[in-house]
């Protein structure tokens, strides 16, 4: 992947990028599961972008990329908050009143909520059949791996209704700043546009984090050895690797085509919870699979804009000037 986004992106840059996003993305699920059994979540998340964010800015300033405008971290932190503070924070908060299956139904709501939207605001054009049907199918498989039951239990009972409001919310907060994030760029490159981002998005989870209390008895020495090994892949790989990923894809490709992690990554975490987790898998869940796999060919191919066919004849012909 190149710093600019001028130029036609290769086939070979964009299968990377959608590799890495689905990838790392569907693994952080259960690494996330491994920080935030020694750490308060919203302080872990803060720092982790933060930290990104700082070791990502700065190795780009060092490479000489121009210092960013006012007006670029303006854009940069509209994007921050709307992605990570309120797309990451909504969804950790959920998770705390919601089974991860549920929550994983819900945040598979980006790729419609961005094709809509996008559609509506002018960004893209309106989806096309086989983009709604592969929008379709892509539910119907999410609904197939949330229906079944997680092995994880729920921190805090009860308040469900709020719980799913807070996930759909996050959902549709982070569409909106992935919209944005279309039209304004903090910088040209893309990678310290999302150092940027990482920086502001994560300051806001900090302040989230504080006002909520997490500091509260929290002491370093209870942070295990397993924690700390996440921590450093999340900060490395799911920030730094991976959001990068995306920030380049929102310039490359239509919306609804990057938000297809939301399909693609609950299949990599349950494959992975089978794998590393003992979780259980069964002919449902991968039905569900199946559907979700089904579902972003759909909206890859389905998604792909033709060019119009010009005329040799035509194209040959000099422009005539007329009134």
């Amino acid at each position: 992947m190149s710093d600019s986004g001028s130029a036609a992106p290769s086939r070979a840059a964009l299968f990377t990028a959608f590799a890495l996003v689905y990838l790392i993305w569907g693994s952080t699920y259960l690494v996330m599961k491994f920080a935030v059994a020694s750490m308060p979540p919203l302080l872990m998340a803060g720092t982790r972008y933060a930290l990104a964010g700082a070791l990502l800015y700065g190795f780009m300033r060092l490479r000489g990329e121009p210092r960013p405008t006012l007006r670029g971290w303006g854009h940069a932190a509209i994007i921050g908050v709307c992605l990570l503070g309120f797309g990451n924070g909504g969804t950790t908060f959920g998770v705390l009143y919601l089974p991860s299956g549920t929550t994983a139904l819900l945040v598979a709501t980006v790729p419609m909520f961005l094709a809509v939207l996008g559609w509506l605001s002018g960004i893209s054009p309106r989806p096309t059949k086989w983009v709604a049907l592969g929008l379709g199918a892509g539910m119907a498989g999410m609904y197939l791996l949330a229906a079944h039951p997680t092995p994880t239990p729920v921190k805090e009972p009860g308040h469900a209704s709020l719980g799913m409001a807070l996930v759909l919310m996050a959902s549709l907060v982070w569409s909106i700043g992935s919209l944005y994030a279309k039209k304004h760029q903090p910088a040209p490159s893309p990678f310290i546009s999302g150092g940027m981002q990482m920086l502001c998005g994560g300051l806001a989870m900090l302040v989230l984090g504080l006002g909520r209390g997490e500091t509260s008895g929290f002491e370093f020495a209870q942070v295990t050895t397993k924690s700390w090994i996440a921590y450093v892949y999340l900060v490395s790989f799911g920030s730094i690797v991976a959001f990068s990923a995306y920030i380049w894809l929102l310039r490359a490709v239509e919306p609804a085509l990057a938000g297809t992690y939301a399909f693609v990554n609950p299949v990599v975490a349950v494959l992975l919870g089978w794998a590393f987790a003992g979780e259980s898998l069964n002919p449902q869940m991968l039905s569900g699979a199946a559907l979700i796999v089904v579902a972003v060919v759909l909206v890859v191919l389905g998604g792909r804009t033709k060019k119009p066919l010009v005329p040799v004849e035509v194209a040959n012909t000099p422009a005539r000037i007329t009134r």
